[in-house]
């Protein structure tokens, strides 16, 4: 059987929907979501196999002006990721005036030379006829190969969206095996799932100042895994914070890390939690490189 496969980058301003959609088009959590921006920190790669199409999906960090060490790598993978790709999804929220970051982006993808799909998430809010000057502000700003409206959350138009890049995939060996979903190896999802437990459960700038490593990950005979979580943040005060009165706060994140953990390993997990603090570790080389934000 003849065999196709696409590379897709996923890109946008933070806050856009692109790990919702992620998630959406693979069926299962693989990248964390949430309502602040900044949530994506690297880029995660998912694979959907429809048909005889093998797609790579890559999910990046938003697009924004960067403030920190860890900010400037961020914006760095988006600007590797729209390169060295079979297509390009950028996502746009549905507002008539084209914002300055999406101005931006549409810069760095005039000089890409790989065919871009105007993704308009987020329709299940709107009134379905205020979409035509979207699309036509867009339009004018930018030859999308098409324009699909979609909203990640309810699923409207993925499979549209799916059959305008599936136009773009190239006959060739499938890169991943059939039941792969993603190359995140399995710590770092359960990494990245109580840093999102985190984002959701703190306020303001406290989540945006932590990272989370897994130092334990370990299967018992019986199937349970143990699994050790060290939460890094940057004040004395933010690990009092996180710790919570009588550590309430803790618990909190760790039972709703460790549920998502259960449904994603498919099997119980023990999940221990600990607070540390590495005052400006966003901004620290050494410590970038400790939790994986690096370029080869």
């Amino acid at each position: 059987m003849t065999t196709k496969t696409i590379m897709v980058t996923i890109c946008g301003r933070p806050n856009v929907g692109k790990s919702t959609i992620t998630n959406a088009l693979v069926g299962e959590k693989i990248a964390i979501v949430s309502d602040k921006p900044q949530t994506t920190r690297n880029r995660i790669t998912a694979i959907v196999n429809r048909g005889d199409t093998q797609f790579i999906l890559m999910d990046t960090p938003g697009f924004h002006k960067p403030r920190t060490r860890l900010g400037d790598y961020m914006v760095n993978v988006v600007r590797e990721s729209v390169a060295d790709v079979d297509a390009i999804v950028m996502m746009v929220e549905p507002t008539e005036q084209i914002g300055r970051q999406e101005e931006e982006l549409i810069k760095r993808l005039k000089g890409s030379r790989v065919p871009v799909i105007l993704a308009i998430n987020k329709i299940d809010t709107i009134d379905k006829t205020k979409l035509l000057p979207v699309i036509l502000n867009y339009s004018n700003a930018y030859p999308f190969e098409a324009v699909v409206p979609v909203s990640a959350l309810t699923g409207e138009g993925l499979d549209e969206l799916m059959d305008e890049l599936e136009k773009h995939a190239e006959e060739g060996p499938q890169l991943f095996p059939d039941d792969m979903i993603t190359d995140q190896p399995e710590r770092q999802i359960c990494a990245e799932l109580v840093r999102e437990k985190l984002l959701n459960c703190l306020d303001k700038e406290v989540p945006h100042g932590t990272a989370v490593e897994i130092t334990r990950f370990h299967e018992r005979d019986d199937g349970v895994i143990e699994i050790d979580a060290t939460i890094y943040c940057e004040k004395d005060s933010h690990k009092g914070i996180i710790i919570g009165k009588h550590g309430v706060m803790l618990k909190k994140v760790g039972e709703q890390a460790r549920t998502d953990m259960e449904e994603f390993l498919g099997t119980k997990v023990f999940l221990q939690t600990w607070v540390k603090v590495k005052e400006n570790w966003r901004d620290s080389a050494n410590l970038l490189r400790n939790f994986g934000f690096t370029r080869d």
